[in-house]
């Protein structure tokens, strides 16, 4: 069947392994919501925003459905949120968050794969210079007036409206504003019937690294170790793109 084919075929198996992680990572995030305000999310808004989050990705309603379930039982455990930080190879700064049931194995996972791939793990607060956590919302822009939105979203809390391409090739309008002003921006959002692909809580770098091409790689090999984790909910770095 050929060259084309084969690469056909691993680039849909890499996208069927990141639809798993992002489905399992978004199941935990469902369990820790539900454990935080309610199964209902008419009432929870935290469970509102990781569904619409699940639903943007196809992550099929029947696992959503389950993972709430999951969530009301007795015998569920929670989720400890844990934020690690450190070093790259080559001075990239590289934060970490995580969702874990057993802390030990998560902290002794985490400064392992620091260690083997010539980083080091840093203390709490030691990149809040580096990093700063901000509401990041998406939509598609369509026939939206962007212009004229960003005038109408300044009350709600607006830093900042850009567009920007997936990797399927689509525009993406982005809307950063204050790590406090989630809720409010996601209310105006909704109220201007504008339906978001994601909200969510990131860590923007306010400053980045440069690093050559072969320093890239040995910085992947942390980056990708630490995405494989299933304890892992997301990885933030500085290098420069």
């Amino acid at each position: 069947m050929g060259r084309a084919f084969e690469f056909r075929k691993e680039r849909k198996f890499k996208r069927w392994a990141k639809m798993a992680v992002q489905f399992t990572r978004l199941g935990k995030e469902i369990v820790m919501a539900v454990k935080a305000g309610g199964a209902s999310p008419d009432t929870n808004s935290r469970l509102k925003t990781v569904m619409q989050n699940a639903k943007a990705v196809n992550m099929p309603k029947d696992r959503v459905e389950a993972a709430i379930k999951r969530a009301t039982s007795k015998d569920e455990g929670n989720y400890e949120e844990i934020v690690y930080e450190g070093y790259a190879p080559h001075g990239v700064a590289v934060l970490v968050e995580t969702a874990t049931d057993n802390t030990n194995r998560t902290v002794a996972n985490v400064r392992s794969y620091f260690t083997k791939t010539n980083g080091s793990l840093g203390k709490t607060g030691s990149l809040d210079f580096i990093f700063s956590r901000k509401s990041v919302f998406t939509f598609e822009p369509k026939d939206v007036d962007l212009d004229e939105l960003e005038l109408e979203l300044i009350d709600a809390g607006l830093e900042d409206l850009f567009v920007e391409t997936d990797e399927e090739g689509n525009d993406l309008a982005v809307i950063h504003t204050a790590y406090e002003d989630f809720g409010k921006m996601q209310k105006a959002l909704e109220e201007k019937s504008i339906e978001t692909k994601s909200a969510k809580l990131e860590r923007i770098a306010q400053s980045h690294h440069d690093v050559t091409e072969e320093q890239v790689a040995d910085v992947m090999k942390l980056i990708d170790k630490l995405e494989d984790d299933d304890d892992v909910q997301a990885v933030y770095h500085n290098m420069a793109e």
